[in-house]
């Protein structure tokens, strides 16, 4: 929901299709926006119906876990893009590199304070906080300062680290170490999903705990790629062929994945045929999103690049694509309101009925969470395509870019 960058100049109208490619590039971030929104819904109002882990298949029903995978889609190609935006950006500049690496880092730290600050008390509203999640948006933060580093390096070399990253890192599953060793906290950071006390006895004592929820070490490697992939948007690369490289690349990463789950030897926890194939499918399809494995990126970043396929194919008239990118636009913005929207909708109710979800309020189906969430969606769309033209327009404030 970072990936939004000031392009100089305004959409690259002067190139062949330009337009038409950053409003696909705003249209694609847009809709997986709406897969988040559904995602966030179903956390804050199906809570009573929730499960320790929404992906774990004897535990979940099927209208939650493929809810919960299509959210999964949304971080990949969030990261993804954000690398894509960083390339456009400096491919318009005299000192692309420059300007792009000190955007990068500033833009990074950006994140990274929001993460702390804004984004966590959405989550828990407490202040002092006790606990900070480090999610995606701390995760994004932190892509962005790798790759003001690493932009530098030739492109062929920024892709093999990529491809090393995200296909190699599953290799340290094994590497763990325990609180109080001296590389739990960094590694923690980079690879292993946990908490990080800070302060107090430690542990549950600790005054205020971190959760890595996104460990860093495979996104690097996303926005790398990205950044890379940023060279099929040039105006030097025409329509048709960037048309055919989405489609190419998106078919043979949903057929890799195919081959190496099958495989059942590497990328992943394995799964087993069970009892029914609906069942068996779910397992098939239970990846690892914390850290990603390289069988979740192959899946989500396959499925995202086919829909930017299908994206840039729409007419560019298309109100479809028009009313995605509108959202796209304004990620940020539209990121923090439907986080602070429900979570002032759950106070409001709390406040009312008391802790009584599933009694007098929340929702009992995933139907009527996707409708909440197509609900929701059409309320925060005036708002945001507001603060999207808004931002558009005002060109001398200079904050603005940073939403």
């Amino acid at each position: 929901m970072s990936s939004s960058f000031p392009i100089p100049g305004g959409r690259p109208a002067d190139a062949p299709g330009g337009t038409r490619r950053l409003a696909s590039i705003d249209a694609l971030r847009g809709l997986v926006m709406l897969f988040m929104l559904l995602d966030h819904v179903r956390e804050t109002f199906f809570l009573h119906h929730q499960v320790i882990d929404p992906m774990a298949v004897d535990s979940t029903a099927p209208a939650v876990f493929f809810s919960r995978l299509l959210a999964h889609v949304c971080a990949p190609v969030f990261v993804f893009l954000t690398g894509v935006s960083a390339c456009l950006y400096g491919a318009r500049l005299p000192d692309g590199r420059a300007a792009t690496a000190v955007f990068l880092a500033q833009r990074g730290l950006f994140l990274v304070l929001l993460e702390l600050t804004l984004v966590n008390f959405a989550w828990t509203f407490q202040f002092p906080p006790q606990v900070i999640y480090l999610q995606v948006i701390w995760v994004i933060g932190l892509s962005m300062l790798a790759l003001a580093a690493l932009l530098w390096l030739p492109r062929p070399l920024l892709i093999a680290l990529g491809l090393a990253l995200v296909a190699g890192h599953n290799l340290l599953d094994g590497l763990h170490f325990p609180p109080g060793h001296a590389l739990h906290a960094p590694w923690a950071v980079l690879h292993d999903r946990g908490w990080i006390p800070l302060g107090g006895a430690g542990g549950e004592g600790a005054v205020l705990r971190l959760r890595t929820s996104y460990p860093l070490l495979p996104w690097i490697g996303v926005i790398a790629l990205g950044y890379a992939a940023g060279a099929w948007f040039t105006p030097a690369v025409a329509a048709a062929t960037r048309q055919r490289r989405l489609l190419g690349w998106g078919l043979a990463l949903l057929a890799g994945f195919a081959l190496l789950r099958a495989w059942n030897g590497y990328g992943d926890k394995p799964w087993a045929v069970a009892d029914s194939a609906l069942v068996t499918a779910m397992g098939f399809l239970n990846i690892t999103k914390y850290p990603p494995s390289l069988l979740f990126v192959a899946l989500t970043l396959g499925v995202g690049l086919l829909l930017l396929w299908a994206l840039e194919r729409l007419p560019p008239a298309s109100r479809s694509l028009q009313v995605l990118a509108d959202y796209g636009a304004a990620p940020m913005f539209f990121y923090l309101l439907h986080l602070y929207v429900l979570r002032l909708l759950y106070v409001a109710a709390f406040a009312v009925w008391g802790d009584n979800q599933g009694a007098y309020f929340g929702f009992d189906t995933m139907g009527t969470v996707w409708l909440a969430a197509v609900a929701l969606a059409a309320a925060l769309y005036a708002p945001t395509r507001a603060f999207g033209r808004f931002k558009a327009q005002r060109k001398d404030i200079a904050w603005l870019k940073y939403l």
